[in-house]
């Protein structure tokens, strides 16, 4: 005699369903946050994992059980995350930056100072042309 499924082909896998089986702990605050930031990021726990140099298995440990960091991993996060450390311990976001510009042009003056110093200066040269053959932005047209 053959077993029979009874379940359709048609409703098994969902490809909205999350990845991995459910976790049987619940996240601490640190995790939790750092869950929160990863997501808002859209990043899996692979590739977080890869950018830290460390199994997927290790990283979903930070996120689940309390862990303890060391300081190159916790800035290493807050990079990757685009956060302050301050905030994946606290929970409470502070201002990395008092003075400068905001949204897209810090992100990619952000990028640039990561070049190499004789590419920052070429990125740098073209900026000021800019800037000089346009004025200071009050005749800039939108």
């Amino acid at each position: 005699m053959q077993a029979i499924s009874t379940i359709s082909s048609n409703e098994g896998y969902i490809w909205a369903m999350p990845a991995g089986r459910p976790a049987q702990s619940n996240r601490t605050d640190f995790g939790e946050r750092l869950h929160r930031q990863r997501e808002q990021r859209g990043l899996s726990q692979k590739q977080m994992a890869e950018k830290l140099a460390v199994t997927q298995q290790s990283y979903a440990a930070w996120e689940r059980r309390s862990t303890a960091l060391k300081p190159e991993q916790m800035a290493a996060l807050a990079r990757i995350l685009d956060c302050s450390i301050e905030d994946l311990i606290s929970g409470e976001a502070k201002s990395r930056r008092v003075n400068g510009p905001a949204g897209r042009v810090r992100r990619v003056f952000d990028a640039v100072s990561r070049l190499p110093r004789h590419q920052q200066n070429k990125v740098a040269e073209f900026v000021e042309a800019f800037v000089a053959q346009h004025g200071n932005g009050t005749n800039a047209k939108h």
